[in-house]
């Protein structure tokens, strides 16, 4: 997955991080250490890896001290080996320790996140299933944690509520109480997915992917009725997947249609994941590879001489 990190695009976050933790300064750091001193610093994996983020602590040091300079040994998206050097600095000795905990919080958290991706992403070889994020990102830190999902073999889902239609269960059970819509049997009758669908398209933006979450293979039928791009399976058994899966593929779509992506959700680990994938849908979205994903163990060693 391509993504290419914009720093305009973190600038905000990188000096809230400073305010937070640096504020009007170091008072141990700036009462202790000499303004003259010259010191290095070297990232080191403690645990094996992928890492993710050794742009961000460079952007991060520049905004500190542009005398700092930082040498990456590995690339974002490499996987790393318990003990290995990640990348080294050189600066103002002052500027390494004021920014060491900042820098770390960055590399470690995303880090972390790259690495279950990519274990989420293992377990599903051989299958062409792509591995997606979720809206279940800190506040703030969604950027860069989708970042870090790319860089872990990830694919992103949408940045926001604005950049894609999701139809979710909520929005459907609003609206059959608000139109008072009833279920019937008789084809000449619209399900409220349909209605749904059918009102988006009159109001959005041509080429805005719709995507509706389905709960029943009576919803996945609507839905294909509907005409829309994606069609998420919530929170299926197997037995269901593996049936929403074959009413898709079966599907004959109208002239002008065409076949949905799948997509499958909810309570997704790394124990079932390629279960799910066997299905064969095309993506499995995972929350857990943002909300849940352990900080990878890295630690920064400054010295001087």
């Amino acid at each position: 997955m391509n993504f290419k990190l914009e720093p305009e695009k973190i600038d905000t976050l990188i000096q809230l991080a400073i305010q937070e933790d640096i504020g009007d300064g170091d008072i141990t750091t700036e009462s202790l250490i000499p303004d003259s001193l010259i010191a290095e610093g070297a990232f080191i994996a403690k645990e094996s890896g992928v890492i993710a983020g050794l742009p961000v602590v460079e952007y991060f040091f520049s905004k500190l001290d542009k005398g700092v300079s930082l040498k990456q040994n590995v690339k974002d998206r490499t996987f790393v080996k318990k003990g290995e050097t990640i990348a080294s600095l050189k600066g103002s000795a002052k500027t390494l320790l004021s920014g060491e905990r900042i820098a770390l919080n960055f590399l470690q958290r995303l880090s972390g996140i790259a690495t279950t991706t990519a274990q989420f992403v293992e377990r599903i070889k051989p299958f062409k299933t792509a591995i997606m994020d979720t809206r279940k990102t800190v506040p703030g830190w969604r950027y860069l944690e989708k970042y870090a999902v790319a860089m872990g073999g990830g694919v992103n889902h949408r940045m926001g509520l604005y950049d894609q239609v999701l139809i979710k269960d909520n929005h459907l059970d609003i609206l059959k109480v608000e139109t008072g819509f009833k279920p019937v049997s008789t084809s000449s009758h619209s399900s409220i997915i349909e209605k749904a669908v059918s009102a988006l398209r009159q109001k959005i933006k041509k080429g805005i992917l719709v995507e509706v979450e389905t709960r029943t293979l009576e919803e996945v039928a609507d839905a294909l009725k509907a005409g829309v791009d994606i069609i998420l399976f919530d929170n299926m058994n197997i037995t269901q997947l593996e049936e929403a899966v074959k009413m898709v593929e079966n599907w004959k779509p109208s002239k002008g249609k065409h076949k949905p992506l799948t997509e499958a959700s909810g309570n997704i680990t790394l124990e079932n994941v390629h279960l799910v994938a066997q299905t064969g849908v095309d993506r499995i979205s995972v929350g857990a590879i943002t909300h849940s994903a352990k900080a990878l163990d890295i630690s920064l060693e400054i010295s001087w001489n």
